[in-house]
């Protein structure tokens, strides 16, 4: 069934793109064929393309039913899998509370003894890994019965994926499985053992993800981030699973792989030549997943799996900071859409993460287009026989309405029919109800058509940043970063800003006509600062009190984040005394050490 769902997908988005240009040439070839016409149907045709591409993710997850034949058995007895909690440079207080919860998760379903988990540190800052070594006695001290094991390396190539690298070269052979996890994941005890049933089910399952849905979310666009994701996504994750296949995607956090896979298969090579396309690889998930695929190994995601959650960006500027390492790291795939013995699937991944970046700079492309078109069309000649009656240019109004109609459809065509779904199967009930929960899509998409003209412009400067050569490397995550002020929010976007307004400006003096088209671009961009601003605030009690962005009933009742939240705010009573009590930074690392050296025989 993966193959027909594939065309049919593949063949959707090209008769849509076909029918976007053909419609376009018919509004812009009313006066006349000019070559910044054919340009502008080019750049239409691509981003409707991906519109349309992105769309049918979706149908496909509305008619794909979800599974209840997936296999899972009990696991092998001492069958032995490791979490790896990979760090850099993070809050060891917050990240280590993550820990102790899934840890406690664990206990209480009698199964903590199969499981070790591993803090892989690559923190540069010496201050913070003195703080990871003390609340790593607490940590330990919080779960006495659980196996908790610290590594700090001296030097960090390869980054996350070269950590990981590191702990199975030393310790890989000790494990079957291996759970791999953000600094900020956090997993059900339950999810956890259920995914090491799947893998014991399926010998050629290499690697298992889950679909972590958003947490901890504290402001206006952190709550809507996270509303989107537990309401869309399983939609969109359900889709991409039926399409994918056993060649399905690797996020690079919250999922499993079978260590000896992960070991034969995923070994990745230093680019040629130096960032941001040279070097290591960034974004190294999806190439391990190709190297999986490659090597007849399965690659699944369960959408079903629920008790899997991680944290997101709380406004707008970290977002995009985050958004512009992905893009450095999709793009850097292009030197990996043709190495030897990929399945063509994986190729068409690469390639779709690279259009997820490059589409922004082709809209943007397409909407200066469309502004300088008239000021470069040729005076038409409305006499071309003289003495003959005038000949007048068609205006396909309808036409160019018909063509607006459709790519709002692409947009916003498919958030709906996830609420008509959720109405027919009560789904949204999870969610407080129909009439909350499609208020809460209503002002998301409100709220998300004011912000994407903000992130296009953001997503095109990364894109170009990588174009040119600048390597954005690899910041640490602000994970607690809260409110932006205006002052802040005017920094970081002043440029966008000056775009709107010149935007606004050539519009007027080059194409007035499409001025109240583009005012719905660029006026967004002109008050830039205000809206990250203002996004970034914790909402109001009255957003609580009518239901927006409801919690999903799964995220109200996840025992693994009350015993996070739990264990978290006790220790922050007690941080005041971390940096005066701290042990000897040393004394803890020797024995760290000398624990994993003793786990691995070395």
């Amino acid at each position: 069934m993966t193959p027909i769902r594939r065309t049919i997908s593949l063949l959707f988005a090209l008769v849509t793109s076909v029918a976007a240009s053909l419609l376009a040439g018919d509004y812009y070839f009313a006066d006349g064929v000019q070559w910044i016409d054919l340009l502008r149907i080019g750049l239409l045709a691509l981003s409707t393309a991906w519109l349309a591409w992105g769309a049918s993710i979706a149908f496909n997850g509305l008619s794909a039913n979800p599974r209840t034949d997936i296999p899972s058995s009990l696991p092998r007895e001492h069958v032995r899998t490791a979490i790896l909690v990979p760090v850099y440079n993070e809050d060891p207080v917050k990240t280590f509370s993550h820990v102790a919860a899934m840890a406690k998760s664990l206990q209480k379903l009698g199964a903590l003894g199969g499981f070790d988990f591993a803090v892989l540190s690559d923190t540069r800052d010496d201050t913070i890994a003195n703080q990871e070594r003390f609340w790593l006695e607490r940590l330990r001290g919080e779960v006495p019965q659980a196996k908790i094991f610290y590594r700090r390396r001296e030097s960090n190539p390869g980054k996350k994926a070269g950590n990981i690298a590191d702990f199975i070269t030393r310790s890989g052979a000790l494990y079957e499985y291996l759970v791999i996890l953000d600094a900020d994941s956090l997993m059900e005890g339950a999810t956890l053992v259920e995914m090491v049933r799947r893998m014991e089910a399926e010998p050629q399952l290499g690697l298992l993800q889950t679909l972590p849905k958003i947490m901890h979310s504290r402001s206006f666009f952190g709550r809507a981030i996270e509303f989107s994701a537990s309401y869309y996504s399983p939609v969109y994750a359900r889709g991409l699973s039926v399409l994918q296949g056993d060649e399905g995607p690797f996020w690079g956090h919250n999922a499993i792989t079978r260590t000896r896979a992960f070991a034969q298969s995923c070994g990745l090579p230093e680019l040629p030549g130096k960032p941001p396309f040279g070097g290591h690889i960034l974004s190294h998930d999806y190439v391990e997943a190709a190297l999986l695929a490659r090597s007849g190994w399965k690659v699944r995601v369960d959408p079903d799996l629920s008790g899997s959650f991680e944290e997101g960006p709380d406004n707008v500027m970290d977002f995009a900071k985050r958004d512009r390492r992905w893009c450095q790291g999709n793009l850097q795939h292009g030197r990996l859409v043709a190495a030897p013995g990929l399945k063509w699937w994986s190729r068409f991944v690469f390639l779709q993460g690279i259009m997820a970046y490059v589409a922004a700079p082709l809209w943007a492309l397409f909407l200066a287009a469309s502004i300088v078109a008239p000021a470069l069309s040729v005076v038409p000649d409305y006499f071309p026989e003289p003495g003959h009656l005038p000949v007048f240019p068609h205006v396909e109004q309808a036409v160019a309405i018909a063509l607006l109609t459709g790519v709002f459809g692409l947009l916003i065509g498919p958030k709906l029919m996830v609420v008509l779904d959720g109405v027919a199967t009560r789904r949204n009930h999870e969610f407080g109800g129909s009439l909350r929960t499609a208020l809460s899509v209503a002002v998301e998409i409100v709220c998300t058509s004011l912000l994407a003209p903000v992130m296009m412009l953001f997503q095109t400067r990364a894109v170009l940043q990588v174009l040119s050569g600048a390597d954005g490397g690899w910041p640490s995550a602000d994970r607690e970063a809260g409110r932006v002020s205006l002052q802040e929010a005017w920094t970081g976007s002043w440029w966008i800003v000056v775009i709107g307004l010149m935007t606004i400006g050539a519009t007027y003096r080059l194409a007035p006509d499409y001025l109240i088209w583009v005012l719905l671009v660029a006026g967004p961009q002109v008050f830039a600062p205000l809206l990250i601003a203002a996004t970034s605030h914790a909402p109001a009690g009255w957003m609580n009190r009518i239901g927006l962005f409801e919690p999903s009933r799964e995220r109200v009742q996840a025992g693994v984040i009350h015993d996070q939240e739990q264990v978290l705010s006790r220790w922050r009573n007690m941080s005041d005394v971390a940096s005066t009590k701290a042990p000897s930074p040393l004394g803890v690392a020797i024995s760290a050490e000398k624990a994993i050296r003793e786990r691995s025989g070395a």
